[in-house]
């Protein structure tokens, strides 16, 4: 798992996110898989690709979760810089003979219709382009729902973190058998 706060467990014990929830699932449902959680809260995808090679060389992954692009996004990155970082992520990842599921983020509003747009437009170009699994919004049904996000407004609740876990399960499983 390459991401960021939302997949840290940013704000909670480490055993109540998502990530942590998925090893249980994995054990629970006979998946001898092995969950490597190597988010960082604050992270952007220069951060991630800066210490990729190191984490893919020490694990040796056969799955990779990139949740990655949201700091970038809600800091305004140019959107071409986001892009070219994950795509070498991708190109890292898949040159270890590892498969890449990538999560799909989106932005507020705010940030205007054509930065959002081409902010958002970036996860199914290169899940196309290529031939990933997409999980088109990793915090559907979460980031809308105050009762489900910490005070902050940003990070997701404990009682997020399973809808989470339900986002990525159905984009996961069909590669996990």
């Amino acid at each position: 798992m390459l991401g960021d706060s939302l997949s840290s467990a940013h704000g909670l014990a480490v055993d109540q996110g998502w990530v942590s929830l998925l090893q249980q699932r994995l054990r629970k449902n006979g998946f001898p898989h092995q969950v490597v959680n190597a988010s960082i809260s604050g992270d952007t995808t220069a951060n991630g690709l800066t210490r990729l090679t190191t984490a893919l060389e020490r694990h040796r992954p056969e799955i990779v979760i990139v949740e990655l692009g949201g700091n970038d996004g809600l800091r305004a990155q140019p959107v071409p810089m986001i892009r070219s970082n994950l795509i070498s992520i991708i190109e890292t990842i898949q040159s270890q003979e590892a498969r890449v599921v990538l999560a799909g983020m989106r932005l507020p509003p705010n940030y205007g219709p054509t930065y959002v747009g081409q902010f958002e437009a970036i996860y199914p170009e290169l899940a196309q382009t290529f031939n990933l699994t997409l999980i088109p919004f990793f915090m559907e049904g979460v980031g809308t729902v105050r009762e489900l996000m910490q005070s902050d407004g940003v990070h997701p609740s404990a009682e997020a973190q399973p809808v989470l876990l339900d986002n990525v399960w159905p984009y996961l499983k069909p590669l996990l058998e």
